[in-house]
């Protein structure tokens, strides 16, 4: 795997699927950021010159790679679409996700082709299970591996995500998942908020500690959580999750 890179400090950047400066590294003010490729909201980006920016409302970002390799005239390797295929496949959970757009589906056919993948289905289905496996992993590491943070109207809040084929896998450890969630609150966040989606009832148990989880309540038009929720419908945390959260942070910032 190729290594994570911690700091960028003087060096020009391309962000790839984030555009939030808590997002990236830490000392991503001193680099220059050269490009953006994204299909989330805008963070807070800015740059000193012009730069060149491909970000489309897609379901993954590799979808965009995919249409920048089109433009670029440039044939993709066969291993490099497999793990672009593996990548939408994720992101839109087999086509699944409400973010879903044909355009994924087109690209994830053609990176299919490339790949030698006969059967996209199958091949998403092995690797929705593979990703479901959680045994050996500490609850701490069960969090930040998908954890994104957000400034939310001046308060930092992070959503992490697992994303389950089905709930009963991490049911007995709801409470070890609430414990490290307090611990990590503990690092200047307002709220952590874990979102355990079951790929198939399509829904989440939304497990939440905050500050003030009134906010919370009010995003999701809510009267109690509590520790957890059941969402049914929602599997976005891009689309359903983030932007309500905004909204509510927004209405309680302005009270």
């Amino acid at each position: 795997a190729p290594s994570i890179q911690t700091s960028v400090a003087g060096q020009r950047v391309i962000l790839v699927d984030h555009s939030d400066y808590l997002q990236a590294p830490a000392d991503i003010t001193k680099a220059t950021v050269a490009g953006l490729v994204d299909h989330h909201k805008l963070g807070g980006l800015t740059t000193d010159e012009p730069i060149e920016v491909w970000v489309f409302p897609t379901g993954c970002t590799n979808t965009i790679i995919a249409r920048m390799y089109t433009s670029a005239g440039i044939l993709i390797p066969r291993e490099i679409a497999c793990g672009m295929l593996g990548a939408i496949i994720s992101d839109t959970l087999l086509f699944r996700s409400p973010t879903t757009t044909q355009e994924d589906r087109d690209a994830a056919a053609k990176l299919a082709q490339t790949a030698g993948v006969e059967d996209i289905q199958a091949f998403g289905l092995k690797q929705l299970q593979a990703k479901s496996s959680i045994e050996g992993m500490s609850a701490i590491n069960l969090l930040k591996q998908d954890l994104k943070t957000f400034d939310m109207h001046g308060q930092k809040v992070g959503v992490a995500q697992l994303e389950l084929i089905d709930l009963s896998i991490v049911a007995a450890r709801k409470d070890e998942l609430l414990s490290a969630m307090k611990i990590l609150k503990d690092e200047g966040y307002h709220s952590i908020l874990l979102m355990l989606t079951d790929i198939g009832k399509q829904g989440t148990d939304l497990l939440v500690v905050s500050d003030n989880v009134r906010i919370i309540e009010s995003a999701f038009g809510l009267k109690e959580i509590g520790d957890s929720v059941w969402l049914p419908g929602v599997v976005s945390r891009k689309k359903q999750v983030v932007p309500v959260l905004l909204r509510a942070f927004e209405g309680d910032r302005a009270q």
